[in-house]
């Protein structure tokens, strides 16, 4: 059985394919392994013998070393926002203060927040007394009664 061959536009064929991959499916994963893919070829290109297995093995190296860095990256420069409760819509609600929606029985009940319902957890109390969210659990509130 013959042995497979690549040549260096093989991986910068591969490296465009992750490029697009990337920009359909967006979060920068296959960005790194497109520059590796490319890496890859740039070094057969410089060194032509290089054997499948060693390509293989520093495309894969690359990749992950290169994901890697960039989670590490992310976590310790993240992305500055003016809108940094964008995606996390429970919390926007905290400080903010509620009538019930349903009583609070048994440590739980319900509020009303602008079109939907939302359970929360507190003190025991009826129908009338306004509440404060002070937490966000999940799907629940924590709330205090004014």
């Amino acid at each position: 059985m013959a042995e497979l061959e690549l040549v260096f536009w093989n991986w910068w064929v591969l490296a465009l394919v992750l490029l697009v991959i990337e920009l359909l499916a967006p979060g920068f994963f296959f960005l790194w392994m497109a520059a590796s893919a490319f890496v890859t070829g740039c070094l057969l290109l410089l060194i032509p013998s290089i054997d499948i297995k060693w390509q293989v093995l520093v495309f894969s190296v690359l990749s992950v070393a290169a994901i890697s860095v960039w989670k590490l990256y992310g976590k310790k420069h993240p992305i500055a926002t003016d809108h940094p409760l964008l995606n996390k819509r429970g919390h926007q609600y905290i400080g903010r203060t509620f009538s019930l929606y349903k009583p609070i029985e048994n440590g739980e009940g319900k509020i009303k927040v602008d079109d939907s319902i939302w359970k929360v957890h507190g003190q025991d109390c009826d129908i009338s007394a306004k509440v404060k969210v002070i937490a966000v659990r999940g799907t629940v509130f924590d709330v205090e009664i004014v």
